[in-house]
């Protein structure tokens, strides 16, 4: 971060959202190549992603801005809308999806952590789910990595704390599956991922 710069977040919805789908890719490719998702991203696979994350209804997207150059991302949208293999652990379990808005990634570049951009991220989202619809509830998920990892950095600390600070709560046995390639592998493979939630209205989690 350029010194004296003072970073400022944004949020767009609908058309709005169009010219911050590139940076959107970029991040998310630069910062989940690191730990704890090691994703191994192409441009053409974003692609595919951004377009029907844009194309749904209600979604919007907090953007964190140095200047004029995008550093960091964070979007959300209703959860029916999402991938089915995302929004099926809710129906597998009686859960109305309707009732939930999803939190997608949190995308950051290492020199602007810190500094308040990921509370701002979840503020920003949480004002959103609540002008935008009638969900009872915000979901997010996150990858489960075993504490012997081999390609964990030492000192790595996991975010819990600060999810919990946010007010959402784990539930472990709520958990979804996703594929994707890693940088420590040749193709594909299979990651765990599981959800946390929090009430946006008052109404008890389920």
């Amino acid at each position: 971060m350029r010194r004296g710069t003072m970073v400022r977040t944004e949020f767009f919805a609908g058309a709005a959202m169009q010219p911050y789908l590139p940076a959107l890719s970029r991040l998310r490719i630069a910062v989940f190549r690191d730990w704890p998702y090691l994703y191994d991203g192409s441009l053409e696979n974003e692609q595919r992603h951004l377009a029907a994350f844009a194309a749904a209804p209600g979604a919007g997207l907090a953007v964190a801005f140095d200047g004029e150059t995008p550093v960091g991302c964070s979007s959300c949208l209703p959860l029916r809308d999402e991938d089915e293999a995302i929004v099926a652990p809710f129906r597998a379990r009686g859960l109305d999806p309707a009732r939930f808005f999803y939190f997608g990634e949190s995308v950051l570049l290492p020199a602007y952590r810190g500094q308040g951009i990921g509370v701002a991220f979840f503020r920003a989202r949480e004002a959103h789910a609540l002008a935008a619809s009638d969900c009872d509830f915000a979901a997010f998920c996150a990858v489960r990595r075993p504490p012997d990892h081999p390609l964990r950095p030492p000192g790595a600390v996991p975010l819990d704390d600060f999810w919990r600070k946010r007010g959402f709560t784990p539930y472990p046995a709520l958990a979804c599956t996703m594929r994707w390639k890693q940088v420590d592998t040749a193709d594909r493979v299979e990651n765990v991922l599981s959800f946390w939630l929090k009430s946006l209205r008052g109404a008890p989690l389920p």
